[in-house]
């Protein structure tokens, strides 16, 4: 790998830089960093390719690892330190409750704030305070292509942002809503983050009761999205796109509550990742008409 060698601190502000190759990932090791470069631009170092690793699955979330199911044994754990020198490993043992609270355990190091990249957005956050949706990376990748220039976007469950930032930076109006305040924070820090403070309308509390005027598009990106389907078909029009979040299909239950609503709609279906024996993680695009 073509690489400049850089102070891992000035990583964060070289990541957009026109010499950066985007598709490949940095490697940092005791405070330097060794950047990727694009074809064409001169680097450092050729660093021998790094092996595959064939290890326990994990997501990098900023420095820090993220392991989720059984715990890992030393051997496996000691294979993902080896593999991607993170600040620290946590395994989320579930979430709490409504608000998705992780319960955490650290396995590795330090833990805390990081500042996760991905797809050219910048997402601050906590990996034990708050949720991070990583398998959804294609689902936010997707959105950010559906969304226009000037739609008018109700994002029910923000979260941090992983919704929200996309649809943004894609031009639409959106507005936010996410009911625990620690992820709101989260939210906030990262639309100034982002530069899309002009386009997004930030509020904390229940999504039902701040849902306001007609959508161009609703994003429920929460596994009870389908009890909450008469709120959001309140503020809709024909045209309009709901894109609802569930575990399995849930066509069914879609189309009686578009039904009850006085409307009609098509429901396409399409799974998101695997999330557990049997079981999809599924969004369901309902167009109305």
């Amino acid at each position: 790998m073509r690489a400049r060698k850089v102070p891992a601190a000035a990583l964060a502000g070289l990541l957009d830089a026109e010499w950066v190759d985007r598709t490949r990932r940095p490697y940092v090791r005791d405070g330097t960093a060794w950047v990727p470069v694009r074809e064409g631009f001169p680097a450092d170092e050729d660093l021998p390719e790094r092996e595959v690793y064939r290890g326990r699955g994990y997501h990098l979330v900023g420095d820090v690892a993220v392991l989720h199911g059984d715990a890992p044994t030393d051997e496996e754990l000691a294979g993902i330190v080896h593999h991607c020198r993170p600040r620290g490993v946590i395994r989320v043992k579930g979430f709490v409750g409504e608000m998705r609270i992780p319960d955490v355990e650290v396995l590795y190091g330090t833990t805390g704030e990081v500042r996760h990249r991905e797809e050219g957005y910048t997402f601050i956050l906590d990996p034990g305070r708050v949720m991070f949706a990583q398998g959804n990376r294609n689902e936010k990748a997707r959105i950010a292509a559906l969304v226009r220039p000037g739609e008018r976007v109700a994002d029910m469950f923000a979260g941090i942002g992983y919704f929200t930032i996309p649809a943004a930076v894609s031009g639409a109006t959106v507005h936010a809503m996410e009911i625990n305040q620690t992820a709101f924070e989260y939210l906030q820090r990262n639309i100034i983050e982002n530069h899309v403070a002009d386009r997004v309308r930030a509020e904390v509390g229940d999504c039902r009761r701040l849902l306001s005027g007609v959508y161009d598009r609703v994003l429920m990106g929460h596994f009870d999205a389908p009890s909450m389907l008469a709120d959001a078909l309140a503020h809709v029009r024909s045209g309009s796109v709901l894109h609802v979040h569930s575990i399995g299909d849930v066509g069914p239950t879609i189309r009686e509550a578009v039904t009850e609503a006085g409307l009609a709609a098509t429901v396409t279906s399409r799974r998101v990742k695997k999330y557990g024996p049997h079981a999809w993680h599924m969004v369901q695009d309902v167009t109305i008409s």
